[in-house]
């Protein structure tokens, strides 16, 4: 008896410290761009040997929150390191739609300060010792997802896009034949009032005109946030979470990284 039970107490030891390996581990950082100072996240599982793909989050417009860092760690669990970036500076998270309106108008209207602060955060990314830096994926949110679009079309050397109630109007230059490089899914709201059908087929042709691999996938009564458990609580009827949905896309999304990244 003393000996099954000794048996069984190592057994139970060696599962905890298995289990201890497996955890995912988070770290914060400080970067720059200019004279800008940026906060990052960086989730990575530990007992994943070797280095893997890296996957930049680019927040939605309340800017780098807790819903960021908590997509850089369902990369982790999924083998990749996910690094939250910031667009925003400082960290500085908005609370209120007027406050992130403001703050995303802000950074929006200059486009040399958007791609210069996606370069910085992917220079970041690629020279973190678990990352494989050719292998870098991106996922997007809400204006994380339209910047992400941008940079692919501005000719990004990435492998894998994958957007979640992206904004998805005409930009100024439409994406030149061939510059589109990664694979990109867009996962959009069919109740998405921000993103009319007719927005969707326009990114639609474009991605076909410049010869993009692109998949679009629309959830059924979808609204805008649908990824975010907190986006009805800011009193806009047009955000809701839909968990579902939420779920569906992930799931799509990463059965699409794995087999753009091979693995």
């Amino acid at each position: 008896m003393q000996k099954c039970l000794s048996r069984a107490l190592i057994a139970a030891s060696v599962l905890a410290a298995a289990t201890a390996a497996a955890e995912v581990k988070t770290k914060e950082v400080t970067y720059t761009q200019g004279k800008t100072t940026l906060q990052g996240f960086f989730a990575w599982d530990d007992a994943v040997k070797g280095k893997r793909p890296g996957v930049l989050v680019i927040h939605e417009w309340w800017g780098h929150n807790q819903h960021a860092r908590n997509q850089a760690i369902r990369l982790a669990q999924a083998g990749y390191v996910g690094f939250a970036l910031d667009m925003y500076g400082q960290g500085k998270v908005a609370e209120h739609p007027k406050d992130a309106t403001a703050m995303s108008g802000e950074l929006m209207k200059d486009p040399a300060t958007v791609k210069a602060r996606f370069d910085a955060a992917l220079a970041e990314l690629k020279k973190d010792p678990h990352v494989d830096p050719a292998k870098i994926g991106v996922v997007g949110y809400c204006m994380g997802g339209s910047i992400a679009l941008q940079m692919a079309r501005e000719g990004e050397h990435l492998q894998a896009v994958a957007t979640f109630h992206a904004g998805l109007s005409a930009p100024a230059t439409p994406a030149a034949k061939g510059a589109v490089k990664p694979r990109i899914l867009v996962n959009t709201g069919g109740a998405d009032s921000f993103v009319p059908p007719a927005a969707v087929d326009a990114f639609k042709k474009e991605m076909a005109d410049a010869g993009a691999k692109v998949e679009v996938i629309s959830y059924p009564g979808a609204k805008h946030g649908f990824t975010n458990p907190d986006a009805g609580k800011h009193g806009m009827d047009a955000l809701a979470y839909d968990a579902a949905a939420d779920k569906a896309s992930w799931e799509a999304s990463m059965k699409m990284f794995k087999e753009a990244f091979g693995s």
